[in-house]
């Protein structure tokens, strides 16, 4: 009886599905079958080819082969435009009106709220203006101390893998850059190079696994559904710890700033203090009032979330395409030995990174061929024109970011690594302003862009000061992933030699 009842119960929700599904796909297909795309099956939708974190850029790829740049998709009920040639980046990224963050964002707003990634209108408009002075260069100049006490941890952990013949790489580089935003955040330490197994680290690894995981599942993508699976648990276990630490260093913080008066910016001795984000947000005012802790939190962990996983995607890369090019690799050394002056052990001070004019060549050649974020995503809010078509309400607008930068169209021979692309000759009249967009582009591009490509620059060059890097042999190829940012499912492996200097 219970078995009958239960087949019943499933058969009636199968179909109420299955008329929810027809009802919106006849609904957003009577817009969407302008554009070419694969036929969708009944509630999955186009799901079946994105089954799996690494299945997802060649899938993506093998659907611009067959469709072209610009085509829909389906997963489950959600109606989705991919946009890549010229003409949909242009109208994309330059618009003012479409801002708003696709549905998937929607899956960090437990852990995000909605701080600056995630947010959207007016309080998106607000908060932007309000942190856009912590990126002024006089901030990140600040931060010099930071990235050298930083690596340093960082070289000595790698020493002791010299000489190994194939040596994981991201690992190193997640922990360093973890550790760099936390403190340059939040002004405290959480020693992720010294102790990689703290709940937090963990925690922040396990919430971005979810988030991706959530985009592409046609069950976890519904909240109803989702709650009665593994990873609501796992995600509600991450927040505690998360929320929990994030919550103790603002209210810790608040108490210093108020105990010791710190609120002006020059200490005891004269001497001007380092502002961290979370300092400036505490002495920032919303419409004239402070801004609540809560939201205070949104942004420090939003600040936490892509400000590491996405430098450490754009390191790690970057270290790998100059050990696959001992050519390439030299000419920077040859540029740090000019900068460096035969003072070769100093510290990273800002001059230096603004001097690295080939390394910052390099670096933007390797975000083109392994761009951090690979897939952004918007949302039309109301029914949107586009090429003389409708694009309804509800449809996400994506931008496949893997494939934009590898077209032909806009880069010759786009799987030849050559930094030489971004000299500047090279790139003022040439470049479409809309295809290389590793920070993306327009009114939401990516707030941190500058700290990001310091941070970057310092730890490549300190790394290359102290090691010479070299490929496996037989070449290590990559497996890429999509895990919310770019990474390599077999790990990023190359052999660590001690660089000797003349």
């Amino acid at each position: 009886m219970i078995l009958i009842m239960l087949t019943v119960c499933l058969l009636i929700t199968s179909g109420v599905l299955l008329v929810i599904w027809y009802y919106y796909h006849v609904k957003n297909e009577r817009y969407l079958s302008q554009f070419p795309g694969p036929k969708p099956l009944p509630l999955v939708g186009n799901a079946l080819p994105f089954s799996s974190a690494e299945k997802i850029i060649p899938a993506m790829l093998e659907m611009e082969k067959k469709f072209g740049k610009t085509f829909r998709l389906y997963f489950a009920i959600e109606p989705n435009v991919m946009m890549g040639d010229s003409k949909s980046l242009e109208f994309l990224l330059s618009s003012n009106s479409i801002i708003d963050k696709s549905a998937t964002y929607d899956y960090f707003n437990r852990w995000l709220g909605t701080g600056l990634l995630t947010s959207t209108g007016e309080k998106w408009r607000k908060y932007r203006k309000t942190l856009t002075p912590a990126f002024h260069f006089q901030i990140l100049e600040q931060f010099m101390d930071v990235f050298n006490s930083t690596t340093d941890i960082l070289i000595e952990k790698l020493s002791k893998n010299i000489d190994k013949p194939d040596v994981d790489i991201y690992p190193f580089i997640q922990l360093c850059a973890l550790d760099v935003i936390c403190e340059s955040s939040m002004g405290t330490c959480i020693n992720a190079q010294l102790e990689s197994n703290s709940k937090y680290v963990k925690s922040v690894k396990e919430m971005a696994r979810i988030v991706i995981e959530r985009g592409f599942s046609p069950i976890q993508m519904f909240e109803t559904l989702y709650k009665f699976t593994y990873n609501y648990y796992l995600e509600l276990r991450s927040l505690k710890v998360l929320h929990n630490f994030s919550m103790g260093v603002i209210q810790n913080r608040k108490s210093l700033l108020e105990n010791e008066k710190v609120q002006d910016d020059i200490d005891d001795f004269g001497i001007k203090k380092r502002l961290t984000f979370l300092d400036i947000l505490l002495k920032s005012k919303v419409d004239g009032k402070p801004i609540p802790d809560v939201c205070i939190r949104e942004e420090v962990d939003t600040f936490m979330f892509a400000g590491h996983d996405t430098t450490s995607s754009a390191i790690t890369f970057t270290l790998y395409c100059l050990s696959n090019h001992q050519e390439i690799q030299q000419k920077v050394i040859d540029e740090l030995k000019e900068i460096y002056n035969n003072d070769w052990n100093r510290p990273i001070c800002y001059r230096d990174l603004q001097s690295m004019k080939y390394l910052e060549s390099v670096i933007k050649e390797s975000l083109r061929l392994y761009p951090p974020v690979p897939l952004i995503g918007r949302q039309a809010i109301n029914d949107v024109e586009y090429d003389n078509k409708i694009i309804p309400k509800g449809t996400m607008i994506n931008v496949f970011i893997y494939g934009v930068h590898r077209n032909p169209d806009f880069f010759p021979d786009p799987l030849t690594f050559k930094p030489d692309r971004f000299k500047s000759e090279n790139t003022i009249s040439n470049q479409n302003p809309y295809a290389y967009i590793p920070f993306s582009a327009g009114t939401r591009n990516c707030i941190g862009q500058k700290f990001a490509m310091l941070e970057i620059k310092a730890t490549v060059s300190k790394i290359l000061r102290h090691f010479e890097l070299f490929e496996t042999k037989p070449r290590h190829q990559v497996q890429l992933t999509v895990e919310s940012i770019l990474k390599s499912n077999n790990g990023v492996k190359m052999s660590i030699r001690k660089r000797k200097l003349e």
